[in-house]
């Protein structure tokens, strides 16, 4: 695909923020990217997946490259388990029911997240008590300095909630190319007691649910309070749970002794973010063309010609009035560029 000049991003990012790329292009293979890269014509580069967990605020003065690799493939298969290599500009959700349409278990819980599969490990991206990382067993990825590919174990990865290596001090250095995941084959683990979806399984009259059960479960929780992306324009959950410790907590809970959480450690609580905004008065408020969503205060969006400006000073009302409220700090999940 040749380069493209002066571009709207607006089908490439769910927020469906209307900014320009002065350069674009959709690369199909590792050695396309590597001969970017390797050429000098366009010294400032930006990355882009599936436009899932960003939010733009202005115009790219940059070549954009849009990471198109696809393909699938089986590196190997025992009767217990299966390493599957996915590559990077495969649709994750697209990706989980092929998973399931071949009975490999392990990602039922991580059905309906919106993105690519390259990008799922920056995030470590979780739902419903599994997160990436539990099956997660290596990525391939390009050094931008020596334009080798690399690969990156479990272990090498620094998975942490919502985080790991390549949101920290692997940051902007290397490019996923390939994610490779250890599924089960038999006997699978089922995940069925966070959140609603032992609920939604008796709702449905199932007793003992088969992991496509788990993903069907999944998928009705999530469409019933998150909103589709390409009918309103959203980057799913715009902020981490904030974790803090327990004496933060008990003081919280004396002004608020209703408040859910979550036993991470000993010494740290998980505090649902979506309840301290719609405690705060945040779910379902509009302003003008963009708002907090009416069925789940995580999630920011844009009715349709919002800018990312709109929701970035959003971002931070909320940020500033759940200090101000509970003394606690929320993080963006989503990168702001």
């Amino acid at each position: 695909m040749p380069v493209l000049n002066n571009i709207s991003l607006k089908p490439y990012n769910t927020f469906g923020i209307d900014v320009k790329a002065k350069h674009f292009i959709s690369v199909n293979s590792v050695d396309e990217l590597k001969d970017l890269y390797a050429s000098n014509k366009y010294p400032n580069k930006f990355i882009l997946g599936g436009g899932s967990n960003m939010l733009l605020t202005k115009n790219v003065e940059a070549l954009v490259i849009h990471i198109n690799l696809k393909g699938k493939s089986i590196v190997s298969k025992t009767d217990h388990e299966v390493l599957i290599e996915c590559q990077a500009g495969e649709n994750w959700h697209d990706f989980v029911l092929w998973t399931l349409k071949n009975n490999y278990g392990g990602l039922e819980n991580l059905s309906l997240i919106p993105g690519n599969v390259g990008t799922s490990p920056i995030q470590n991206i979780g739902a419903y008590g599994v997160e990436l990382k539990d099956t997660f067993y290596s990525c391939n990825a390009i050094n931008l300095d020596t334009l080798k590919e690399e690969t990156f174990y479990n272990k090498d990865c620094k998975f942490d909630y919502r985080n790991s290596i390549f949101k920290q001090e692997a940051k902007g250095l290397y490019i996923i190319t390939s994610v490779t995941f250890r599924l089960s084959t038999k006997n699978h683990v089922l995940h069925t007691n966070y959140g609603a979806i032992s609920t939604e399984l008796e709702n449905m009259n199932i007793k003992n649910p088969t992991i496509q059960d788990i993903s069907k479960a999944v998928i009705a929780i999530r469409e019933s309070k998150l909103p589709n992306p390409k009918e309103i324009g959203n980057s799913g959950s715009f902020f981490k749970n904030p974790v803090i410790s327990v004496s933060e907590f008990k003081k919280l809970q004396q002004n608020f002794p209703e408040v859910p959480h979550y036993v991470v450690s000993e010494n740290a609580i998980k505090v649902p973010a979506g309840w301290l905004i719609e405690t705060a008065g945040f779910k379902g408020k509009t302003f003008g063309n963009y708002g907090v969503h009416k069925k789940q205060a995580l999630v920011l969006v844009n009715y349709g010609g919002a800018s990312g400006h709109d929701i970035l000073k959003l971002s931070k009302l909320i940020q500033n009035t759940i200090y101000r409220i509970f003394k606690i700090t929320i993080e963006a999940e989503v990168n702001i560029f």
